[in-house]
């Protein structure tokens, strides 16, 4: 019974985990957020918020690095930690001071999936990219 409950029938291999999670959970944030950066980064710099006071332009620039140069870091597993830590900083001043932690309900604006990226950009942080990364390569060389 414990082995049914713990499924050992089904082998756990935690570093493909890791490149799930980074495809799953980091592409998407990419393709929505930081893509749509990169292209109207002239049109939204003009109205983008400023919530730390450093000027639109250096916002919209912070958080385009954050949602799009970290998360294609992030899923080729090439400097994983540290654009983990700079996707979740990122994450986090705009769920905080843009959002003023919203999770549901009316004007949550997306704020449970903010939660999601902040989960997998921790996770991240903390466990690195795992052996299917360019981080994993890296490391056999040296």
């Amino acid at each position: 019974m414990k082995d049914i409950l713990q499924m050992k029938f089904f082998p756990a291999n935690n570093d493909l985990a890791l490149l799930i999670l980074r495809i799953v959970c980091i592409t998407p944030m990419f393709i929505k957020h930081g893509i749509e950066k990169i292209v109207t980064f002239g049109a939204m710099s003009a109205h983008f918020p400023d919530p730390i006071g450093i000027g639109p332009v250096a916002s919209l620039f912070c958080a385009m690095l954050g949602d799009s140069i970290c998360t294609v870091l992030m899923v080729i597993g090439l400097g994983t930690r540290w654009a983990a830590l700079i996707s979740f900083i990122n994450l986090f001043v705009a769920w905080s001071f843009v959002h003023h932690f919203q999770f549901l309900g009316k004007g949550a604006d997306h704020g449970e999936l903010m939660v999601l990226y902040l989960g997998a950009t921790l996770t991240l942080l903390f466990s690195g990219a795992g052996k299917f990364s360019i981080d994993a390569l890296l490391n056999k060389q040296s």
